[in-house]
């Protein structure tokens, strides 16, 4: 026996997301990522929702989650700028999870996810407002665990390095 869902009413959005974000914070993305997806279907293009569902579904990797949904979300949450930071953030917590899941098999799959959200992070440093400095961070934070985690490896040597390089 399959159950309907009930509509969320309009005027009980914002106190929607606000719950969302607190269970988020609560190391509940399930329960976040269902009042998201009743927040957009009432309010198909809310940026708070957007950004919230994406969030919710990248801290949902460990347990299968894929990344075609957050990659999708990602391509509909502001411009340029906000596209190639959440990429990059997709890609750095998808690359984390692999690396949790200590198969060091993968090794070679968590590196490059985690180069490629350096790239994304590079890409979104050249859009960003004055002062805004998050990407930078997020960069950082990877090369970080690239320099504490040496085992990790690209997937196939290169005849140079290949390091990305960050260009200001």
């Amino acid at each position: 026996m399959l159950f309907d869902l009930k509509p969320l009413s309009s005027e009980a959005i914002p106190a929607a997301l606000v719950k969302a974000e607190r269970y988020r914070l609560l190391n509940e993305p399930l329960q976040a990522e269902s009042i998201c997806r009743d927040v957009l279907a009432v309010d198909p293009g809310n940026p708070e929702a957007l950004v919230m569902l994406m969030l919710s579904l990248t801290e949902q990797f460990e347990h299968g989650v894929n990344m075609q949904e957050p990659i999708e979300l990602a391509s509909r949450i502001g411009g340029p700028y906000e596209h190639a930071y959440y990429l990059g953030l997709i890609h750095e917590r998808r690359g984390l999870a692999l690396f949790r899941q200590k198969d060091f098999a993968s090794g070679q799959a968590v590196y490059s996810l985690i180069v490629q959200a350096m790239k994304k992070y590079q890409e979104a440093y050249a859009l960003r407002h004055p002062g805004n400095d998050e990407a930078l961070l997020r960069w950082n934070s990877c090369v970080r665990f690239l320099r504490r985690t040496p085992q990790l490896t690209p997937e196939k040597p290169f005849a140079e390095p290949v390091d990305v390089v960050w260009t200001e």
